[in-house]
């Protein structure tokens, strides 16, 4: 029954589809390694895990598309109005909505800036959206010029700050520069996942003065909610109305909403600021003590949760990793990224169980060497 079957897909199924690779995530990478694994320091989550309570009350009736508690909280944390504002399942669901409601499929492209997160091309693929790119500098800046020629070829613009993976913040005269550029023909779109660590440079506050940026925010990494799938949406009125008119009519199950209101409110916000701080001070010692590696240089900077490097071991390195129960994230396929290693900062204990192998795998390498 199976070649029937199989027959059936092939003549069905989108040809846009046919070619596509998945988005190779942390979890699918090491789909197999269970409870073997002891520091998972892959996928920049937070190693905090916080209680909540849950009112199973509700259970039973199909969720609000929109939560109230959780639009006004996140309102009022961000600094905008409740109807600037949209959650969806992640941020990767607001990539989606953002290239189906503002992109025509088989005409219209999209413009993302590399190395950068995957998911704008992966989302753009799978709606028959094409791809332009404008590779950022070699110090990981925005090449605006590049980016400019794009002008009248491009619906979205997808610019990550901090971003993902290299870690840095784009300057804010340079991002003004392409917000008023494509000011009459292309939508900027802002990935501020890594926001709570950078917080200075945040856009969100200047929502009301430029009406062709929207803003991509989520509760997977600061907030330590990655398990939740929690994300939103911030633009001026108009584009979360278009918005509106794609997102699935439920969805926002009632457990999510729930957790995302207690994360918003005065204590979690509160639990948000002290985590964020032992975090930003693990940071710092990761770096310190990475740099005392010969073979090891920082790549990019440290405006998120997670450090970049590179080394020349670096296969082997992972490898020694991988075998002791410590997964960090290879980024050597990206652009201007070879032999490069991201690693996301964990809980005190991870850091030094991290530290530890890395430094007795280069005196394995030492001392190999050396016989």
């Amino acid at each position: 029954m199976a070649e029937p079957v199989n027959n059936l897909i092939d003549l069905l199924l989108n040809e846009n589809i046919k070619g596509l690779k998945p988005y190779e995530s942390a979890r699918r990478l090491f789909s197999g390694a269970g409870n073997k694994q002891q520091a998972w320091l892959n996928a920049n989550e937070s190693p905090f895990a916080n209680e909540y309570d849950i009112d199973a009350q509700r259970f039973n009736r199909y969720p609000d598309c929109q939560p109230p508690a959780v639009i006004d909280a996140y309102a009022q944390y961000a600094g905008i109005e409740s109807d600037q504002l949209l959650v969806s399942r992640g941020a990767d669901e607001g990539i989606e909505l953002l290239i189906r409601a503002f992109c025509t499929p088989g005409k219209d492209s999209v413009l993302i800036c590399p190395p950068t997160y995957g998911m704008y091309a992966i989302s753009a693929e799978t709606c028959d959206v094409g791809i332009e790119r404008a590779p950022l500098n070699a110090d990981f800046s925005l090449d605006v010029a590049a980016i400019k020629a794009f002008k009248g070829k491009v619906n979205l613009v997808f610019i990550c700050s901090p971003n993902n993976p290299t870690g840095t913040s784009v300057d804010k005269n340079q991002l003004l520069e392409v917000i008023e550029h494509f000011a009459d023909s292309a939508i900027v779109v802002i990935d501020e996942a890594y926001i709570e660590f950078d917080r200075d440079n945040s856009w969100a506050t200047q929502l009301n003065q430029y009406p062709n940026i929207a803003i991509l925010r989520t509760l997977s990494k600061a907030f330590a909610l990655a398990g939740l799938r929690c994300g939103f949406t911030l633009a001026q009125a108009p584009i979360i109305q278009a918005l509106m008119k794609v997102i699935a009519p439920y969805p926002i199950p009632e457990p999510v909403a729930q957790i995302a209101a207690q994360a918003l409110g005065q204590n979690g916000l509160a639990t948000l600021a002290q985590q964020v701080g032992v975090l930003n001070a693990e940071k710092a010692e990761l770096k310190k003590a990475l740099m005392a590696f010969n073979d090891i240089a920082l790549v990019g900077d440290d405006k998120a949760n997670f450090i970049l490097f590179r080394t020349p071991q670096k296969s082997a390195l992972m490898a020694h990793l991988v075998a002791n129960g410590i997964l960090i994230r290879d980024q050597s396929k990206q652009v201007n990224l070879d032999n490069c290693l991201r690693i996301t900062v964990g809980s005190p204990e991870q850091n030094k169980q991290l530290l530890s192998e890395i430094s007795r795998f280069f005196t394995l390498q030492t001392s190999t060497q050396e016989a």
